[in-house]
């Protein structure tokens, strides 16, 4: 993993960087490095990630037995953005992230419109991560007639976002502590289940069970590069996340190297566990079941890969990772709207602060209740909130992750010059990670507004995914430009550039 940031281009140390950065209120130093890799991790959810995406990737028209390359093609996106992030945290560590650096960068209107696709992507995705929380809990109790009820998984699923909200709400420590206890055992079973299917694969083989192949790590067998693309888009859902452990820089005891180093780690940490685990269950079942069970990948496999009472392993993994992966959904987006607050893009409302458990309190439960009520509304929206809601996140996360890599390359524009380390580094690979995302936002628009090309039935002859995907978006720009007048200083603020002083300080510590 340090082989991926061998000589990095030189940048500021905390001090420097940490001193533009305005005093919110937030618990500093709380969080170590360890922490900020959990929660980068934990926020990605592993084990919901592959329960809801897997049989999607597979039932792609054209991928089928490629499934693992698409999860390695979609890693290099989010690789080079990454670096995006590293970088810019460097030079400044805001807990608004692309919201804060895109401002410095490319403008304020476009900071506000990352800001926006940041809030929009996580409470979109609360539905996923209600709904399948809600599932898993009665399939945990073999109750499967309330697993089935729509009723029933959308009360629980309320329930859980509650919860997880209250747990935000109290502070970040006890939000740590049990993202460390729940991933801890997310990644032992999803490594357990990789295990014992591949023996079983080779030692006592199931029927439709299939022997690895080297060529399921091949993007150039896939039939077409629109495949890939449309793969892809899918592929961006199951990796994204790795950004709230820098969305909570202003509390890590290190906040301008630490979080950022921590994102590089994290995506390289989840392309391991995806690849395996995509290649474990791949042989075991074959791709047909993967795509038979798409909306239950892993409480289906459980089953037959573990011995009962074993095979609910699965499950509560599942169900771990999705409350998991509320919680840290909760975390950025406070922060996000805190910071839009505190830099005059938000009411003041957003910067309140508790006293005593120093969290952003109002932007804390107004996610919460924005989640709820999203989740109840796209369950009588979609006939299928899995899928639909996976590729409408594609865009929202191709959108603000892209403008990331364009911001950090734009950001540090007259120090590319000074070195070929700063030229890649800065430069060609936060772009590249941008023009990529770019592609795919444009190719996945043109397929995915065809209905014909989604699995529900479409709204004003548009597929569902591009009408929550980028009408989210157009709801935004709609709300920026009704907010001008009031929030006018902000919106007149000048792009900025990378300080030349700051970026000659030395390099990184490690």
């Amino acid at each position: 993993m340090a082989g991926a940031v061998v000589n990095p281009p030189v940048v500021a140390p905390k001090s420097a960087a940490a001193e533009r950065v305005m005093d919110k209120g937030l618990k500093s130093g709380a969080l170590g490095y360890i922490s900020n890799v959990v929660i980068g991790v934990a926020s990605t959810a592993p084990g919901y990630s592959l329960a809801a995406t897997l049989g999607f990737i597979a039932a792609v028209a054209g991928v089928g037995l490629q499934s693992p390359a698409v999860l390695l093609v979609s890693f290099i996106p989010m690789l080079l953005i990454a670096f995006s992030y590293r970088y810019m945290n460097q030079a400044d560590p805001d807990c608004g992230t692309s919201f804060a650096w895109v401002t410095r960068a490319l403008g304020p209107s476009w900071g506000w419109l990352a800001g926006w696709a940041i809030v929009m992507a996580d409470v979109i995705v609360m539905a996923n991560l209600a709904q399948i929380a809600g599932i898993y809990s009665f399939l945990l109790f073999r109750w499967d007639s309330a697993a089935n009820s729509t009723l029933a998984v959308t009360a629980v699923g309320v329930v859980w976002i509650i919860v997880m909200t209250y747990i935000c709400y109290r502070g970040i420590e006890l939000s740590a502590r049990l993202q460390a206890f729940l991933l801890s055992a997310e990644v032992f079973t999803l490594a357990l289940f990789a295990v014992v299917a591949l023996v079983a694969v080779y030692a006592n083989p199931p029927d439709g069970s299939l022997h690895v192949n080297a060529n399921w790590l091949n993007p150039l067998a896939i039939d077409s590069t629109g495949a890939l693309v449309n793969g892809v888009l899918l592929g961006l859902f199951i990796y994204w996340g790795w950004d709230s452990g820098v969305a909570v820089n202003e509390e890590s005891r290190d906040s301008a190297t630490g979080p950022g180093k921590a994102a590089v780690v994290s995506t390289l940490l989840l392309l391991a566990i995806y690849v395996v685990v995509a290649i474990a269950a791949q042989a075991y079942a074959g791709p047909q079941n993967l795509i038979d069970n798409a909306d239950d990948v892993l409480s289906y496999l459980g089953g037959r890969v573990f011995p009962h009472p074993l095979d609910l392993l699965l499950i509560v993994a599942v169900l771990t990772s999705a409350s998991a992966s509320t919680q840290t959904t909760i975390l950025p987006t406070a922060r996000t709207t805190l910071s839009m607050a505190r830099w005059g893009a938000l009411n003041k409302a957003f910067a309140k602060v508790h006293p005593r458990y120093q969290t952003p309190s109002f932007s804390t439960i107004l996610m919460g209740v924005m989640s709820v009520t999203w989740f109840v509304l796209i369950v009588n929206l979609s006939t299928n909130v899995l899928e639909d809601s996976i590729v409408a996140l594609g865009f929202l996360i191709a959108f603000y992750y892209g403008l990331t890599g364009f911001a950090c390359a734009v950001y540090y524009r007259r120090e590319l010059p000074k070195s070929l380390r700063n030229a890649l580094m800065l430069g060609i690979l936060p772009g590249l990670g941008g023009v990529l995302l770019l592609g795919i936002f444009v190719k996945a628009l043109i397929y995915y507004g065809d209905p014909a090309n989604t699995s529900s039935a479409g709204l004003f002859g548009i597929g569902v995914p591009v009408v929550v995907g980028l009408g989210s978006m157009l709801v935004g720009v709609i709300i920026m430009v009704a907010l001008r007048p009031s929030f006018a200083p902000f919106f007149k603020r000048p792009r900025e550039v990378a300080d030349p002083a700051v970026l000659a300080q030395g390099g990184p510590t490690g």
